[in-house]
């Protein structure tokens, strides 16, 4: 992945995102669209077959910059969150087929 800053204002950031596409920037996009201060964000892919996109960041108040970490640090704290689900669900779903083995070992 590299990023290339293309345009930087007081309230506008537009990022050049190359190797990613819509996985990556969609998740962005979202997660920069729950902060208050964010007037527009949004991304555009130049070709779908080149993995080439262009984020952008245009806030109501507040630096775009610190827009995109907010955002960031967003989707740190969901893959967190989902991770430690996922693990719970493991888990119990271990315990499950577990007993679920035992029961049908006792059936027989």
């Amino acid at each position: 992945m590299k990023v290339r800053i293309l345009e930087r204002g007081d309230r506008l950031l537009r990022l050049e995102i190359e190797g990613e596409g819509h996985t990556l920037c969609n998740l962005l996009q979202r997660s920069l669209l729950e902060d208050e201060d964010v007037e527009v964000g949004g991304y555009n892919l130049t070709h779908p077959l080149v993995s080439k996109a262009v984020l952008f960041v245009k806030t109501k108040e507040g630096s775009p910059e610190e827009a995109l970490k907010r955002a960031i640090e967003r989707i740190k704290r969901t893959n967190r969150a989902f991770q430690e689900a996922l693990s719970a669900a493991l888990r119990e779903g271990a315990e499950v087929a577990s007993s679920e083995d035992k029961s049908s070992t006792h059936e027989t």
